[in-house]
């Protein structure tokens, strides 16, 4: 029997397991409520870039609509809005969006002692700027302008701007720049090695309201297993804005189990001053099982951090126990030799309902490997191979030049 259909099953069948769901673009869970703001949004094209001359982000008469998330070319195409000869763009593209909501009324309240309130953009660019009631906002990172396509960013909104109904005006800029991270996109350099894919940059992932605890950890989860030694290390991002002593606790379980209690249990104190902070934390798990293609076994990580009244902040995710390493010219995956059946697949403009039919689709033609190619993807691709048993070789987006410019805008 061929080992890439031994354990597959149906459609159906893996569909039904899915208990690890979440609608926003990313790679956990929150217990905190949100809103989306995805939909109708106004939408216009700065051919001149003359929108901020112009204050537009106080005002300004909006002629179209657009859907968000969608691309820039689509909006452009969709509201007939003729660039040139075409609605594509050849040297730089400007474009602002803007919707009104109402103050969300989301879990624990707003003005609760520990909570904030947080504007998430799942993806954007190339270049953004964010207005919020007129008034500029900043990144957590201390970002006027966000930069980069294919990364998400964040915004804690004082509760001082916030209205009983709020007007949220974003600026996209976009270039044909050789040196700015693009993938398999059209430019100036492919245009003359006969390369001819269209562009698609904007507002191509999810925007979402969310209460967040002020102490917390944040949407950052990397995970390092050593298989010899029934070892983990889990790398975290701690945001803190009241400096002191925190606990990090760590319950593990199996993803699929009856037993509600934990495998392990484990925590570390920290003291954390004002701002953001990196820990490494790391944690063994006897009898650890492995994940693989034919068995794609997986446990669940509940993240917290505690301040010293005792209040829980938390995050959840999963993760498999896995080693893949190359020795020669040959894979090995947890020091087995491991035959690659792959196939590439060239996500671009599909949604994450229809990545999602793709993968269950590939899975059944009986691939061990996926090959996505020069594309920015959805974060929740990664949570759905592990569950399917599929591996990712995932080829970031890059530059078509190679200058030290180019290289740190491919940081």
């Amino acid at each position: 029997m061929h080992p890439n259909y031994g354990l597959t099953k149906s459609l159906e069948e893996s569909k039904a397991e899915e208990t690890f769901v979440d609608p926003l673009p990313r790679a956990v869970l929150r217990p905190s409520s949100f809103m989306l703001l995805d939909g109708e949004w106004r939408f216009a094209l700065d051919l001149d870039d003359t929108g901020i001359l112009k204050s537009w982000h106080l005002g300004h008469q909006y002629e179209h609509t657009a859907h968000w998330p969608g691309s820039i070319e689509d909006h452009m195409a969709t509201a007939k809005i003729q660039h040139g000869e075409s609605t594509s763009w050849k040297d730089k593209i400007v474009a602002w969006y803007e919707r009104e909501f109402p103050l969300p009324e989301l879990a624990n309240g707003n003005g609760h002692p520990h909570s904030i309130l947080q504007l998430t953009f799942g993806a954007c660019g190339y270049e953004t700027r964010v207005w919020l009631n007129g008034i500029p906002l900043r990144t957590i990172e201390g970002e006027d302008v966000h930069v980069g396509e294919y990364t998400s960013f964040s915004y804690e909104l004082n509760p001082s701007i916030l209205r009983t109904v709020n007007r949220l005006t974003v600026r996209i800029a976009d270039t044909m720049d050789a040196e700015i991270p693009r993938g398999k996109q059209e430019s100036h350099v492919y245009k003359r090695g006969g390369i001819w894919y269209q562009t698609y940059t904007g507002a191509v992932r999810s925007i979402w309201l969310e209460t967040v605890e002020r102490n917390r950890l944040r949407s950052r989860v990397g995970v390092v297993s050593s298989i010899e030694d029934n070892l983990v290390r889990f790398n975290f991002t701690a945001r803190i804005h009241d400096p002191g002593h925190y606990t990090l606790r760590l319950k593990i379980y199996h993803r699929i189990q009856d037993s509600s209690e934990p495998i392990v249990t484990d925590e570390f104190p920290f003291c954390l001053e004002a701002g953001e902070k990196r820990q490494r934390v790391v944690v063994e798990i006897p009898d650890a099982h492995l994940w693989s293609p034919e068995d794609p076994h997986l446990y669940r990580l509940k993240a917290q951090l505690i301040d010293e009244d005792g209040y829980v902040a938390e995050i959840e995710t999963h993760f498999g126990i896995r080693k893949i390493e190359s020795r020669g010219c040959s894979i090995y995956l947890n020091n087995q030799k491991i035959y690659l059946d792959g196939i590439l697949y060239q996500p671009a403009a599909a949604t994450y309902e229809e990545i999602k039919d793709h993968m269950y689709a590939m899975k059944k033609l009986g691939c061990n490997l996926v090959r996505i190619h020069i594309a920015g993807v959805d974060p929740r691709i990664y949570k759905m191979a592990d569950r399917l048993g599929l591996l990712l070789w995932v080829e970031v987006p890059s530059p078509h030049s190679s200058t030290q410019r180019s290289r740190v805008a491919h940081r």
